[in-house]
């Protein structure tokens, strides 16, 4: 009879679990090989190139909005002096090294300021077909590679002019922090800018100088490994960004030296969202390196190895000897009363039914001696050797491996590599939260700048007059559809009621106290901050043109993976936006982060500097790190400061692996548990609880209730067995009564 179940099978995974898993606890636990690099620095270079993937591709598109919508409210107006123009474009954005107004039809040069434009890799293919006045990458004589941005003026009756912004296509503009560079390399691996080696160019040392080539060719041999890699499809890539990054991101390894491994992240340029097809930066086909040299990380420590492969080999001598517990108490007696409840079956009664000491195999043993005695012309009432207890059964021997699993699972899940407050932390971490912090800040800096500067250029469009208010409301609807940031537009006048509105109903006044910011924040009380900023309009003497930023915009600059929780407060350390939930003008959750926030606030030398801090509370690390606003535009000095904090335990570093793997491994074993003691309690013994009780009323002489078997295994050959038995007693019953009417008087006889 095939065996489809019973007791076998689940023992028999249970060996294979345990043997499993003490493999699997002897290599993620025992002695690794040494790890050069942890994780976590590797994850945070690549967050780190990312980081500044976003910022390029952020600073190539704001090029482009700015410079068509330029060009698309030229247009609009009446016709303007090529002078004009640059002067104007100068005035409102500082981002372009060299302007040019050419005139299409003459090819002549109307005007120009700044470094002097080169015209030469202008063609026909530059101005028409699909790829049409999309920016270019030229490369000059001298070898630099400048970014060309491009847009057409048409004015009725007017020749048609082309506006050219130049400037130089270079590292974005992030804090690199000590001993890091950063490099845009183009499709091919072909580097065309640096930065962090300037600082290195002065050196007299021969130490120095070879140190200097080492990192300038590991810069060169990863730069062309991750153009490589970031040709590959986002979604087929083997290593795609994580997280949600867009693009395709990783990290890699470089040769070592001194002591130190050159280590890199890779980021390639990617619209802020997969669906987006607008991003003119995405599709230059750029790459950003980030590379940091960093101290090779000694191995483990030689206990907490030691720990794993002892906690391996408790679990194999535990796991066996659960598993012969298991074949003790429940296999052996079951396999005994199959093969006894077939001899019986057969019509083998030469001996006594073997009846186990206890449990449901020891009533269902005693039943069939019983039935044995039936069978062979006994009264059936005499009392069986063995009975047992029955009040707890097999649920005795299962509780027994729970235990002896328990005793492993526990302590290792929960007690084995433990940490605490005293993890030792790489100080790359602390220092990429805090450059990481600053760059968030030069962000979001650089996003209100942006936004002042939409309102200066705006504010130069708008015509005074009755007759304007249509083209004036129009000019503003245009402005917030191109715009996302900005969830009102209005006009106030000299009174400060609003003379034209588009967008959401404005949340606070704008007062015009020239003594107050032209970046505002005001709301507090109400369920959001209300972040305002103004330019004054141009012949219209107390007219402001007042832009409200949406709070959501913010917080989408501030979500950052690798980063943790990120703020943006105030000079009282009140948060304004943040990358999670949070109240508007709430105090920080932590009085160590208001003290960091207030720390970074000090002015030291020329400013205000960003900070970074291990955080050791209770048992456990938090990295945080706080970067006040510095560098120009008018939201340098709002007040503001990026503060940042993240628990340690989300870093791959050895202690926190190591711990993660330990309860990883004490899962696996209630899991164990679980299923095999549960498959053993299900299959075997609740039906053989139910077989007991129906042999016991056999015995007892319940002839009519017929035996089916559910399972193809011990359990149901037992059942069929004293399904047989029942038929036979049956049968016999049926012929010691038809005896006596057999043999009884006859009428008439001698």
């Amino acid at each position: 009879m095939p065996l489809l179940g019973g007791i076998r099978p689940p023992i028999a995974l249970l060996c294979l679990l345990v043997l499993a898993l003490a493999g699997l606890t002897a290599k993620v636990l025992g002695p690794a090989g040494d790890q050069a690099v942890p994780e976590a620095v590797l994850s945070s270079q690549q967050h780190y190139a990312e980081d500044g993937a976003i910022a390029l591709r952020a600073s190539v598109d704001e090029r482009v909005t700015d410079l068509n919508r330029t060009a698309s409210a030229l247009n609009a107006g009446e016709p303007v002096k090529p002078e004009r123009v640059l002067s104007d474009l100068g005035r409102t954005y500082q981002k372009w090294t060299g302007t040019t107004v050419l005139d299409l039809e003459s090819g002549d040069v109307l005007a120009a300021r700044g470094q002097p434009i080169p015209l030469a890799w202008l063609d026909k293919d530059v101005l028409t077909g699909d790829r049409a006045l999309t920016p270019r990458m030229v490369r000059l004589e001298t070898g630099d590679v400048r970014l060309m941005t491009m847009a057409v003026l048409d004015w009725k009756d007017q020749p048609q002019q082309l506006l050219i912004a130049s400037n130089s296509l270079s590292v974005p503009a992030v804090t690199l922090g000590q001993f890091r560079s950063m490099a845009v390399v183009a499709t091919g691996g072909e580097v065309l800018a640096t930065a962090g080696f300037e600082q290195s160019e002065a050196l007299n040392s021969d130490q120095e100088r070879k140190e200097l080539t080492y990192l300038q060719k590991q810069m060169s041999a990863l730069s062309a490994e991750a153009a490589d890699r970031t040709e590959e499809n986002p979604v087929t890539a083997r290593e795609p960004g994580s997280h949600g990054y867009p693009g395709v991101s990783g990290s890699l390894t470089g040769e070592s030296y001194n002591g130190r491994i050159a280590t890199a992240g890779y980021a390639s340029l990617a619209a802020s969202d997969p669906e987006e097809k607008q991003s003119v930066g995405a599709g230059l086909g750029l790459t950003v390196v980030a590379m940091l040299p960093v101290v090779q990380q000694q191995a483990a420590g030689a206990g907490r190895e030691l720990y794993g492969l002892m906690a391996a080999g408790a679990l194999v001598v535990l796991g066996l000897f659960a598993a012969a517990v298991l074949w003790r108490t429940v296999q052996r007696p079951l396999l005994a009363l199959f093969l006894e409840s077939r001899r019986l079956a057969r019509g083998d009664l030469t001996r006594p039914v073997v009846v186990p000491r206890w449990g449901e195999t020891a009533h269902l043993g005693s039943a069939l001696e019983r039935l044995r005695v039936q069978l062979g012309g006994g009264g059936g009432d005499e009392s069986a050797p063995g009975g047992g207890r029955r009040r707890f059964g097999l649920r005795v021997p299962l509780a027994l491996t729970a235990v002896l699993l328990l005793l492993w699972s526990v302590p290792v899940g929960w007690l084995l590599n433990r940490t605490d407050d005293s993890v030792s932390i790489p100080a790359s971490m602390v220092n990429d939260q805090r450059d990481r912090t600053d760059l968030v800040a030069d962000r979001v800096r650089r996003a209100l700048n942006e936004a002042q500067a939409d309102m200066v250029s705006v504010s130069g469009l708008i015509e005074t007059g009755a007759d304007s208010a249509d083209a004036t409301r129009e000019l503003l609807k245009q402005t917030l559809r191109e715009h996302t940031r900005y969830g009102a537009l209005y006009l106030v006048g000299k009174d400060g009621d609003i003379i034209s509105r588009v967008g959401d109903e404005p949340n606070a006044d704008w007062s015009r106290d020239k003594d107050l910011p032209l970046v505002r924040v005001s709301g507090k009380g109400g369920k959001k901050p209300v972040i305002q900023t103004g330019a004054p309009v141009s012949g219209e003497q107390g007219t402001t043109l007042v832009g409200e930023v949406r709070v959501e915009f913010l917080n989408s600059l501030l979500a950052r993976p690798g980063l943790g929780e990120v703020r943006v407060v105030d000079s009282k350390a009140e948060t304004l936006a943040g990358s999670d939930g949070f109240l508007a003008f709430e105090d920080l959750p932590d009085d160590s982060l208001t003290d960091l926030v207030r720390a970074t606030g000090v002015r030291v030398g020329a400013g205000p500097v960003e900070n970074g801090l291990l955080i050791r509370k209770g048992n456990g690390v938090t990295v945080a790190a706080a970067a006040p606003f510095s560098g120009g535009g008018v939201a340098a000095d709002v007040g503001w400061t990026v503060v940042s904090w993240q628990n340690a335990k989300g870093f791959q570093i050895a202690p926190y692996q190591l711990e993660d793997r330990s309860v990883l491994a004490g899962m696996l074993g209630l899991a164990a548990i679980v299923i095999c003691l549960g498959w053993v309690h299900l299959v075997v013994a609740r039906p053989l609880r139910a077989l007991a009780a129906a042999a016991e009323k056999l015995a007892d002489g319940d002839l009519k209730t017929v035996h089916y078997p559910r399972y193809q295994d011990e359990v149901g050959a037992v059942v069929r067995s004293l399904e047989l038995v029942r038929q036979q007693l049956q049968a016999r019953k049926q012929i010691q009564a038809r005896r006596p009417a057999e043999s009884g008087p006859t009428v008439g006889g001698r």
